[in-house]
């Protein structure tokens, strides 16, 4: 099983403060170090702030865009690969303009919108404003790649070490693991038949690995004198078979992934992972993401995983519509309707969900999709099943959705 992320969460101050760079980038190496002697193979080290206008000192929108470039300048003096910075929040319209530009001037860094929470609800102005990110961002290359470096945030909390969603609250710095547990449920099911064995070897994985992680951990955040936030055992998984989600669920007896059977399957693993104990951060969930895995790229390729199917996971395990690779003249009307049917979803279910859609310029539903990426595995665009709304939906409202009570 390989760590994604060792993520650090801290306030890199406005003006850029580089010594609270450094400070955060020893115990993340720290860590890693740690980690690696124990046998885990890192893939990155990450660091994600505050939302900007929630810093001890405020980034003015007009300043974002150059702040960002100096704090990604800083990362990689520091040997830090990649930044989040914090979402912008709901009625912060200059604040999701300038979101393009951001992204057009760094490679690295990483930003998202939040437009729904339980608090505040269903932010119909900022689901747009989103949707326009999406739509803008999607011509800033010609394959329409940028888009990986943007999400919109439903009811996401902050200290989750997954990208893009990591973020920070006010407060001391914190540090937090992402992993690819996808891994360890293609290997409980590969020698056994028992779904009971099943899911005593996945509950008995889990928990193994975390205790040796947080036993790595904690020790070295409390030296730097800093939180550790805990584990992000999401089912996250990777373009290989042995590590998909996707081969896991279908190994546990779905035809193809989209297929009846499909939520069966997913809402047994989702249990190992709720019945697991450790300490916990983030989605702890099942990650769907498009294009990151094998079986899911085939399954949209093929037409038996849709869109509508990735929503209908999203509402008992799955963390949102994740890499999905959308028609190239999709409209913002299109893409603002998907979004607050997830950021209702979100609210109705009391869960954090996420929106990173890619629109890709020039193709069209069907039209295969391919990049030359060692993390995306080839498939084809999907439709979207949106038109533009109307009525009250059209609107600049908010939408008070609270969890269903019994």
């Amino acid at each position: 099983m390989k760590v994604r992320a060792v993520t650090g969460f801290f306030d890199p101050g406005f003006p850029l403060q580089p010594d609270r760079v450094a400070g955060m980038a020893s115990p993340m190496k720290a860590m890693r170090e740690g980690l690696q002697e124990m046998g885990y193979e890192i893939q990155s080290l990450r660091l994600a702030t505050p939302p900007p206008s929630q810093m001890e000192n405020p980034v003015p929108p007009s300043d974002m865009a150059e702040f960002a470039r100096q704090i990604e300048a800083e990362c990689f003096v520091q040997g830090v690969d990649y930044l989040a910075l914090g979402p912008i929040l709901a009625g912060d319209e200059d604040g999701f303009a300038v979101l393009p530009d951001v992204l057009g001037a760094t490679g690295s860094v990483f930003v998202t919108g939040r437009f729904a929470d339980i608090r505040n609800g269903l932010s119909l102005q900022a689901a747009r404003a989103c949707a326009k990110v999406i739509h803008a961002s999607a011509s800033l290359s010609p394959d329409g790649f940028t888009n990986l470096r943007f999400a919109a945030l439903a009811n996401v909390y902050p200290g989750s070490p997954f990208f893009p969603a990591a973020y920070h609250s006010r407060g001391e710095p914190a540090i937090a693991l992402a992993v690819e547990g996808a891994e360890l449920a293609v290997e409980a099911m590969r020698d056994t038949t028992s779904m009971s064995a099943i899911r005593r070897q996945l509950i008995s994985r889990i928990e193994a690995h975390a205790m040796t992680l947080t036993r790595v951990a904690q020790p070295i955040a409390t030296e730097h004198e800093i939180s550790f936030l805990g584990i992000d055992f999401s089912m996250a998984p990777f373009p290989e078979q042995q590590r998909s989600l996707g081969t896991a669920l279908e190994t546990f007896g779905v035809p193809s992934i989209g297929l009846a059977g499909t939520v069966a399957a997913a809402s047994a693993l989702a249990e190992c992972l709720d019945q697991a104990q450790f300490q916990r951060t983030g989605f702890c969930g099942l990650f769907f993401p498009v294009f990151e895995d094998s079986a899911l790229a085939a399954g949209a390729a093929q037409g038996t995983l849709t869109v509508r199917d990735l929503m209908l996971y999203a509402t008992i395990c799955g963390a949102g519509l994740d890499t999905v690779p959308i028609p190239g003249d999709v409209s913002v009307d299109q893409i603002m309707a998907v979004l607050i049917d997830l950021g209702a979803l979100a609210l109705r279910h009391d869960k954090p969900l996420t929106a990173r859609l890619m629109p890709i310029p020039g193709k069209t539903v069907g039209d295969e999709v391919h990049f030359d990426f060692p993390y995306f595995a080839d498939t084809r665009v999907m439709a979207v099943h949106a038109q533009p709304l109307n009525g009250l939906l059209a609107g600049s409202g908010v939408l008070r959705i609270g969890p269903h009570r019994i």
